[in-house]
């Protein structure tokens, strides 16, 4: 598959996955919103059944949607240096422009929420105990768990580009939403469980330069640890598989 279309694939799923999860989020927190005071069960389905979605839409790519998943694969000798850069392009700037569209979606609740400067939580993910170092690793752990589990599934196994081989190819995915949900279940309290750096990063970026009145800061002292965690978890995953049996 050529660059542009890797980068086409990937940024359409992307945005999918970043318009629903933050979509998610939004219809919590905004007061004027239906689904306000949802709850965490609800934050979590719904960016579970973001990411089934996105990688659905992104199937021809073979669903990374996620730089640490390419960076995994890529540790685990299962991609070639040459896709990354495209990957890593579609992921990013497909995660920003679903940002934006989140935005867009719930902009009158946006312009009539009491506590604009709060909104942050949104777009990008944050510690609920700030500790630099202690919030890496638990994005550390979190990301090792959803990586190693992408490489041993045996959905990675049963068709071309990861696509399983049954029926409708995009059900297969439901299994990556489950994985999710069971993270951000039981992992996910401490930093919002980004586990993905163009998640964090591309939402983070449209909330700096979006017309939010009175939003608060994007935190930039924090936006490094989901970068940072995630590709360090993705490498420790992609490096393991490779000593295990399965690789073989």
């Amino acid at each position: 598959m050529g660059f542009g279309e890797i980068v086409l694939w990937e940024l359409m799923g992307t945005a999918a996955l970043t318009l629903l999860g933050c979509g998610v989020v939004a219809n919590t927190v905004l007061r004027k919103s239906l689904g306000f005071q949802g709850g965490w069960l609800l934050v979590n389905m719904g960016w579970g059944m973001a990411v089934f979605i996105g990688a659905s839409i992104a199937a021809p790519t073979g669903a990374h949607l996620n730089p640490a998943v390419t960076v995994g694969l890529l540790s685990a000798g299962k991609l070639p240096w040459g896709d990354v850069p495209a990957y890593l392009i579609g992921e990013l700037v497909g995660a920003f422009l679903g940002a934006v569209l989140c935005w867009l979606t719930y902009k009158l609740q946006f312009d009539d929420h009491d506590e604009p400067e709060g909104t942050l939580g949104i777009f990008a993910t944050g510690p609920t105990v700030r500790n630099l170092p202690w919030n890496v690793l638990t994005e550390v752990i979190g990301t090792f768990v959803l990586v190693l589990w992408v490489l041993t599934s045996p959905a990675a196994k049963a068709g071309e580009g990861g696509v399983p081989a049954f029926g409708n190819g995009a059900l297969g995915y439901a299994a990556v939403m489950f994985v999710v949900i069971g993270i951000g279940n039981s992992l996910g309290g401490p930093t919002g469980y980004a586990i993905n750096p163009a998640r964090d990063l591309g939402p983070r970026l449209a909330y700096a330069v979006l017309p939010i009145k009175g939003k608060g800061s994007a935190d930039w002292g924090y936006s490094w640890v989901p970068v940072v965690g995630p590709l360090v978890g993705a490498v420790l995953a992609g490096l393991l598989f490779q000593v295990l049996p399965q690789a073989a």
